[in-house]
C-alpha cells in the first residue's frame, strides 16, 4: 500500500486547520510521531502520512455517541 505524504501546510487544506494550529496543539497530542508523522531522514522537517490520519478522524467520529471515559470508552447512557 503507497502512502500519500503531506506537509504541514498540505494537511491543513485537507482537514481546514491552521497549519499553526496543527504543529502546536495537534501534534504530539493528537497526532503522533510514527503513527501519524515522521521526520525523513532524521531532519526537521515533518511529513504526515495522510492514510493514517484520515483513519483515526473517522474512527473518532463514530465513537462520538457517547461521553468518553478515563480507560478510552463511552458512556452511552
Amino acid at each position: 500500500m503507497a502512502a500519500t505524504y503531506l506537509t504541514t501546510e498540505e494537511l491543513s487544506v485537507r482537514i481546514k486547520y491552521d497549519p499553526r494550529t496543527i504543529r502546536d496543539r495537534l501534534k504530539d497530542s493528537v497526532l503522533l510521531e510514527g503513527r501519524h508523522y515522521f521526520r525523513p531522514f532524521g531532519g526537521r522537517k515533518i511529513l504526515y502520512i495522510w492514510e493514517a490520519i484520515e483513519a483515526d478522524m473517522q474512527m473518532a467520529a463514530a465513537n462520538d455517541s457517547g461521553i468518553p471515559m478515563a480507560g478510552g470508552g463511552y458512556c452511552n447512557g
